[in-house]
């Protein structure tokens, strides 16, 4: 078995990783489920890889992430830094008085549960003792309007990650960034998150907590890495993961560098403007070096794009495009725990099983280093045969990664692709030998074809939990499936209507991020680096001397040059 270890650092990669933890929690109810469809019985994925057993000291067993959330002070909500399944620490009172005068204490209300946490709450209360997993939503005793206000409460309410979140974590998950002596607003750039891991006992507290979980493997396969790179947790991030690249120094690190639409508001002030330039250049330099393979995810305006054709997404809502996001990331991480079965157990559910180290080579091509992937996905994938078959399978892939080129001819692009829950004529669930044979002939009707491709198959589709947005059209049936005509006038519809989605997701490394690169470039050259530039002072307000700036500046260069030796961007003539 092969363990992987994940770390969620800043408050938009918890909000994708809540997603992604509900998903794998939903696949663990439905597999359970007595009633349950065949195909969820029949996962052939070992959850073992991304969960660890455990034991609370009342001797309940328990199943939780091999997880290490990292936040603000707060943005926990109503859920304890120790999760909910292990008992609060007692408080314990002093029996010295070394004051005589008046004493006051001032308490602050604890957050109430929304009315999702509040039902999760009472189920557990019927359902005693607690495991690791909960049930679908739709297999309890709720009533339908019960589950309405509840998606209703969700649309409206959702303030954090925990909100929604339907999963127990381990006392270890879960680290609180205490003792900031700023808000989260001002929490806003590289340098102020780089000083914040330093200060105290910090650094120290979130190695320790991460060896918790790394040093109980048998195996380690990897590391899946999510941060926001919106603000401060990109410094913290970086700082992290070179303790990490120090420490495990054979562990591969597959990081996903996720902003959200909020990051995207534009500044008001010129030094605002720059300082985001910057940090942009900065943080992704330094959070490239320390890894084996980087994924930027996160557009402007997820909701106007080509990505959600058959989505209804709220741009201001992370919790409606966060969810797009941890769809795509549950359906790459897919092949990293696909059970190793014979030829004939493996052409019913699963093909293409394939460790994290393995996807990282493959992209990685010749030996290359740091390398940059963008994400693409189709959500949800269209009926392999039929209406939309005329419409080519890769031609619905579209990118999650910003200020990507499209439709480049890159002779020499590496890619894997995970398909899973892919539906053939009739509504009927494709084998994975239909899927292999319509991504073939996709590639046979294209001009040019990447230079290797991994295709990973499952017959699993994404299950929808309960608390999952309301984000899909009324051309998406009740399991994924592309109708011909909307099926209500309700032009957005939930997990009530759609129980699981058919997913296509892609790792691609090519030309198609050069635009990103460059742009990142460019500004630190034109703003960090020139002489006279006008962000050097921001820089070493940050912590950052000339060499350093210079390295990051250089990263940036050979990962252009990697891509494009031709790139004129990537000359040293400044």
């Amino acid at each position: 078995m092969r363990e992987i270890v994940t770390i969620q650092v800043g408050d938009y990669a918890n909000f994708v990783g809540s997603h992604f933890w509900n998903f794998q929690d939903e696949l663990l109810g439905l597999a359970d489920d007595p009633m349950g469809d065949v195909l969820f019985k029949n996962q052939c994925l070992n959850m073992d890889v991304l969960y660890r057993t455990g034991e609370t000291p009342q001797g309940i067993l328990t199943y939780t992430p091999r997880l290490l959330s990292v936040g603000f002070q707060g943005s926990l909500g109503s859920m304890s830094s120790r999760g909910s399944l292990y008992n609060e620490i007692p408080s314990v009172s002093s029996d010295v008085v070394t004051w005589t005068g008046n004493l006051s204490t001032q308490v602050s209300e604890p957050r109430k549960k929304n009315l999702y946490l509040q039902s999760l709450y009472e189920e557990e209360q019927e359902k005693f003792p607690l495991t690791g997993s909960n049930k679908s939503g739709r297999q309890d005793s709720q009533s339908d309007i019960q589950d309405k206000d509840i998606i209703l409460s969700l649309e409206n309410e959702v303030q954090c990650w925990t909100d929604f979140s339907k999963v127990h974590y381990h006392p270890q998950s879960l680290y609180e960034l205490n003792g900031l002596w700023v808000d989260q607003e001002q929490f806003n750039n590289y340098g102020i998150g780089r000083d914040a891991f330093s200060e105290g006992m910090r650094g120290e507290e979130m190695n320790t907590r991460l060896r918790f979980f790394i040093e109980e493997c048998d195996h380690i396969q990897g590391i899946q890495f999510v941060v926001d790179n919106s603000g401060g947790f990109s410094g913290v991030a970086a700082e992290f993961l070179e303790n990490i690249a120090d420490e495990y120094s054979n562990v591969p690190v597959l990081l996903y560098s996720v902003q959200g639409p909020r990051y995207y508001t534009n500044p008001s002030i010129r030094r605002q403007i720059l300082s985001q330039k910057l940090h942009d250049a900065i943080s992704f330099s330094t959070l490239a070096s320390f890894c084996k393979l980087i994924v930027p995810v996160g557009l402007p305006v997820v909701g106007e794009s080509k990505a959600s054709r058959f989505l209804c997404i709220d741009n201001g809502k992370p919790y409606h495009t966060s969810a797009v996001y941890a769809s795509a990331l549950h359906s790459i991480s897919l092949p990293f725990r696909m059970d190793p079965l014979g030829p004939a157990e493996e052409s019913c559910y699963v093909s293409g099983g394939v460790d994290m180290n393995g996807v990282i080579q493959m992209l990685a091509g010749q030996a290359r280093q740091n390398i940059v992937a963008t994400l693409d996905v189709a959500m949800p994938v269209p009926s392999l045969t039929g209406k939309h078959a005329e419409l080519s399978l890769l031609g619905h892939l579209q990118p999650l990664t910003p200020e990507t080129s499209e439709d480049v001819e890159d002779l020499q692009a590496v890619e894997a692709m995970t398909i899973h829950g892919a539906h053939a004529s009739g509504g009927r669930r494709a084998s994975v030998s239909q899927v292999k044979d319509a991504v073939q002939s996709a590639y046979n009707r294209t001009a040019t074809r990447p230079r290797f491709s991994h295709l990973s198959v499952a017959s699993c589709p994404l299950p929808i939990p309960l608390p999952f947005p309301s984000i899909f059209g009324n051309l998406v049936g009740q399991h994924g499936e592309l109708l011909g005509t909307p099926n209500s006038s309700n032009s957005s519809r939930g997990s009530l209507d759609v129980h699981s989605i058919p997913m296509a997701a892609r790792l691609r490394s090519s030309t198609a991020v050069l635009p990103f690169l460059e742009n990142r470039l460019g500004n630190l050259r034109r703003f960090g680096i020139q002489q006279g530039s006008s962000g050097t002072e921001i820089l070493r307000s940050w912590g950052f001397g000339k060499e350093e700036i210079e390295d990051a500046g250089e990263t940036l260069s050979k990962m252009v040059t990697t891509l494009d030796p031709h790139s004129e961007v990537s000359s040293d003539s400044d």
